[in-house]
């Protein structure tokens, strides 16, 4: 890539060739010196429009990776509040079992009480089935 230094070193040679060159040569060595100066602004404009469009790609690509990393995070948010509904469903629904269960046990004293009042043979006691408690997860 050509640097500030490519005109610096015409400007040096120009002025070198003023003092050292002839009169009738000095003019069309000047449209010379103007000709490769032009060549270098248009190769410097040229650099910059090429890399402008090697870089369009890699910006565009780290555009999407943002994206998709706010995508990402917006997801684990939505999850999170999932899992606290679920968590508080389910300890309603504990709460909901636990008063079903109770209500049963007082519906049945009663008949268990005539059942006795009248001679019949106690009903058979079944066993809870009760699911063992699981650990709770930790929250970050």
């Amino acid at each position: 890539m050509a640097d500030g230094g490519g005109l610096d070193l015409l400007r040096d040679w120009q002025s070198a060739m003023t003092s050292v060159i002839p009169r009738q040569l000095l003019g069309p060595l000047k449209r010379q010196a103007e000709l490769i100066q032009d060549v270098l602004e248009r190769e410097r404009r040229l650099q910059r429009e090429v890399l402008g469009h090697v870089f369009a790609p890699l910006d565009a690509i780290f555009d999407l990776l943002e994206q998709s990393g706010a995508t990402i995070r917006q997801q684990a948010e939505a999850l999170e509040q999932a899992a606290r509904a679920i968590e508080d469903t389910a300890v309603l629904m504990k709460a909901q079992a636990e008063l079903f269960e109770r209500s049963i046990k007082a519906l049945r004293e009663p008949a268990d009480l005539a059942r006795g009042a009248a001679g019949l043979e106690p009903r058979p006691a079944k066993a809870k089935a009760k699911a063992k408690p699981k650990p709770k997860a930790k929250r970050a």
